[in-house]
């Protein structure tokens, strides 16, 4: 098992380069493999779940090239052009990619089996596989979960939903499923959710008609999606780690350079300015539809805070880090509305709840949400229960630690930040990586 030994260094301050956006390289890699025609995507995340999603339609008869480790150019086999993987796909750790591929291939004449490690085959996947039934599609969960068995030789009927909860995943899966369905598909939403997924198929010459006041996207399927040119700018969940990191321990600026700034994942910047966070956002432009921008963060005295509901859904994958956040500053930081949290990965309440308690820090676990009193992170031993957030928002705790942080079981940080530990590194965070059980 692979452990960090994180210590707060000399200084922490610099300019660092953020690894491509996780949730657009998914999408990238999908819609491209139907669309008709070639993609080229700059910027791609080569991250483990990444990759997964690669492998899967590369074994679905997809032709795609790599130019290093961050170009791909996708041959793209049109819509229900993929072909039926010879044996089950395996997604790894990724969530999006089982739950946005099932979404897809329930559209596209082919069968085919969804699995993937431990903590993905424990994961929810009937409120993905409930929409689809309605649309015709033969979905089969394992006792609610993973492995999923996609068989859907038909085409789909085009239904009008209302999402259960506030999620991009769901709202994608429904829409990818769309694409191969007869008639429009329209999603309601009772909350803000990413919007990646409408952003990129309006790219590829699909009609997307979205009602942002109510809520509502809709498509008229089936649909042809055109190959394009894709730019994936910096992730702004992995950015978030050196935004918090700098703004509790930063001995001089942190700088970071074009990360995305979509309007639906702003969230972490709103409560990091609540708490009073130094955070400059420079030259902000669009780039292939998506807001980037700079970012200069500057060590802060940040003040504890009740987060508004209604900011949770555009900061759901940064609350790990947020929470780090929140025990470094003054005063108490109270989170709700945040039950999505208990499906991720981990039950990402309750494992930062024993994180933070590990190394000092008062926290009360609620049934959608933390209380946490900010104070002098301790150091200590945790426990990151092989979620890749965990670790690494524990990683950014010693930079406000007066003793190190011994994280354990920290292999799964590569699924979506890749060189992690050598860009805290560079930035001046003390990191030593070893596997003790090997020993």
């Amino acid at each position: 098992m692979q452990r960090f030994i994180v210590s707060r260094g000399s200084r922490f301050s610099g300019a660092a380069t953020i690894p491509g956006d996780k949730s657009i390289s998914h999408r990238a890699l999908m819609l491209g493999s139907i669309a008709e025609g070639v993609t080229t995507v700059r910027g791609f995340l080569d991250g483990a779940d990444c990759l997964a999603t690669l492998e899967a339609f590369r074994r679905m008869g997809v032709v795609i090239e790599r130019d290093g480790k961050t170009a791909l150019s996708i041959t793209g086999v049109g819509n229900r052009g993929l072909a039926s993987p010879a044996e089950a796909l395996d997604l790894g750790n990724s969530g999006t990619s089982c739950r946005l591929l099932a979404g897809l291939l329930a559209g596209q004449y082919v069968e085919a089996t969804l699995t993937g490690d431990r903590s993905l085959r424990s994961r929810p996947m009937e409120r993905i596989a409930a929409p689809l039934r309605l649309m015709g599609a033969t979905v089969q969960t394992t006792n609610g979960c993973a492995p999923l068995r996609i068989d859907t030789t038909r085409e789909l009927t085009a239904i009008d939903y209302t999402l259960p909860v506030a999620s991009a995943q769901i709202k994608s899966a429904v829409l990818l499923a769309g694409l191969g369905a007869r008639g429009r598909t329209t999603i309601r939403s009772p909350g803000p959710s990413r919007d990646h997924t409408e952003r990129m198929l309006a790219a590829m010459g699909v009609k997307v008609e979205v009602n942002e006041e109510e809520r509502i996207v809709a498509l008229d399927g089936p649909a042809r999606l055109q190959g394009c040119a894709i730019e994936v700018p910096g992730d702004l969940s992995s950015a978030a780690f050196l935004m918090v990191g700098a703004a509790i321990g930063a001995s001089g600026p942190v700088e970071l350079a074009g990360v995305g700034l979509n309007p639906t994942r702003d969230g972490v910047l709103k409560v990091l300015e609540a708490m009073g966070a130094q955070v400059a956002v420079i030259n902000l432009r669009v780039v292939d539809d998506e807001p980037v921008a700079d970012f200069r963060v500057e060590r802060s005295e940040l003040r504890g805070i009740e987060i508004p509901a209604d900011w949770v859904p555009l900061a759901i994958d940064e609350f790990p880090v947020l929470c780090v956040a929140a025990a470094a500053a003054q005063g108490r930081t109270v989170i709700s509305g945040a039950a999505e949290l208990r499906h991720k990965e981990t039950d990402r309440l309750s494992a930062m709840a024993d994180a933070l308690g590990a190394v000092g820090i008062r926290v009360v676990e609620t049934e959608d949400g933390l209380v946490i009193d900010g104070g002098q992170i301790s150091g200590g031993k945790v426990n990151a229960c092989g979620d890749h957030r965990i670790a690494m928002s524990m990683a950014v705790a010693a930079l406000a630690s007066s003793a190190p942080v011994e994280i354990l079981d920290t292999e799964n940080v590569g699924t979506s930040f890749p060189g992690f530990v050598d860009t805290m590194r560079t930035l001046g965070l003390e990191v030593e990586v070893d596997y003790p059980q090997a020993a």
